[in-house]
């Protein structure tokens, strides 16, 4: 390993990545496994940012097909995304890491306004910078809160963290045939809808030919062998 290939990085958590094995909630031992890997891409000078879901605490969307208010629903999720962003932002400063938290939702007493330049300079100072509440509007997910805020502080590429080590054909706990993607662009990703992010976030990256590498964020060191540009996962990118 020489260097990491990218300056500025996104990392895409979802909700469920901090559940661990209990499958809901906060698991204390994953969320400190995951703080401890961004601690050591930090210190070799990557600018991380980071957007987690709410899955583990509330789906808006599962709420919202039960009969719950959609608006409402989101509304709900995004208050989760908050909750796992303060658990993240307290397991990375127990080991030192210096961490803000911005809000696309007014909560002045926990989290600082999402300002663009704030962020950025927050960045440049060696500062993990998590945003939360998604983008703040409902009918959007983290996934395009996730693309929108890396084109906003002019990211390299989005990493999504996931449980399996890329995009499949299939689902391949259900499909033995499944096959794994090493690389994609983003017409197949929205043609064949495979599960990369949502169709909202992915138009977004293809405008703006923002790479998105899927990954999987449970084994020990991965994080920082896909920012040192190793080849795991899938990347997502033009043609």
């Amino acid at each position: 390993m020489n260097g990491p290939i990218y300056k500025r990085v996104m990392l895409k958590l979802s909700g469920e990545a901090l559940a661990g094995e209990q499958g809901y909630g906060i698991d204390p031992v994953t969320i400190t496994k995951l703080a401890d890997e961004i601690k050591e891409v930090v210190h070799c000078g990557v600018q991380l940012a980071l957007v987690i879901g709410g899955g583990n605490i509330f789906r808006g969307l599962a709420a919202s097909s039960q009969g719950m208010d959609r608006a409402s629903a989101d509304y709900m999720g995004m208050l989760a995304t908050m909750i796992n962003s303060l658990a993240m932002q307290d397991a990375l400063e127990k080991i030192g890491v210096y961490t803000r938290v911005q809000s696309a939702i007014a909560m002045q007493e926990v989290a600082e306004p999402y300002i663009r330049r704030r962020a950025i300079r927050h960045l440049e100072k060696g500062r993990v910078v998590i945003f939360g509440a998604g983008t703040g509007n409902p009918y959007f997910t983290t996934d395009t809160a996730a693309s929108l805020r890396a084109m906003e502080i002019g990211s390299d590429v989005i990493l999504k963290g996931t449980k399996v080590d890329g995009v499949y054909s299939a689902d391949p706990k259900k499909d033995p045939n499944a096959i794994r993607f090493s690389c994609l662009n983003y017409i197949e990703v929205l043609k064949k809808g495979l599960q990369v992010m949502d169709a909202t976030a992915t138009s977004l990256c293809m405008d703006n030919n923002l790479p998105i590498i899927i990954f999987d964020v449970t084994k020990n060191g991965n994080v920082k062998r896909v920012v040192f540009g190793e080849e795991i996962g899938t990347i997502v990118k033009g043609d």
